[in-house]
């Protein structure tokens, strides 16, 4: 009878540390998912010179087809406290003022500083997009943030703010 009972203990223990292991597996393979869509956006923002919306070098158009491409469908709350945030409403080109409450696929903030001269206008974007912790069994557990910054640049005059 002992070794009935040590076996099912061990047993238990094996299905636990599968249970974690399946746990810490899922958060890296969402959170490198919204890493990867975060790089992705910061290099279109760069080489466009900014999130624009036109006929000619839309990079907005350009970001929502590679997050659609790799299958980024997380939504999250933008606060809006810190500036005047944009957010995505869909991956099809829709974007507003981000309010409170309202769930985006991802948000941005441009950020423009100098005195307007040739050498010191500078731009750079603030991103944020989502990830989230979610479970088989027990569904999303958690949805984090992932911030990201362009490097700055002298920026588009064509560009959404």
């Amino acid at each position: 009878m002992r070794e009935v009972s040590g076996t099912t203990w061990s047993f238990q223990l094996i299905i636990l540390f599968i249970l974690i292991f399946a746990c810490f597996l899922s958060l890296v393979v969402n959170y490198f998912h919204a890493y990867r869509a975060r790089n992705d956006m910061l290099t279109i923002i760069e080489k466009y010179e900014g999130i624009t919306n036109g006929d000619k070098n839309n990079s907005l158009k350009i970001i929502n087809n590679v997050l659609k491409d790799n299958g980024y469908k997380t939504v999250g709350a933008c606060t809006n406290e810190e500036g005047n945030w944009m957010g995505a409403l869909d991956l099809e080109g829709n974007v507003e003022k981000a309010k409170e409450g309202v769930k985006y696929y991802y948000c941005f903030q441009k950020v423009s500083r100098g005195d307007g001269s040739w050498n010191s206008n500078n731009t750079y974007y603030n991103i944020k997009v989502f990830y989230r912790f979610n479970l088989p069994v027990l569904g999303q557990l958690a949805t984090f943030v992932i911030n990201g910054r362009t490097n700055s640049f002298v920026g588009n005059q064509n560009s959404i703010s």
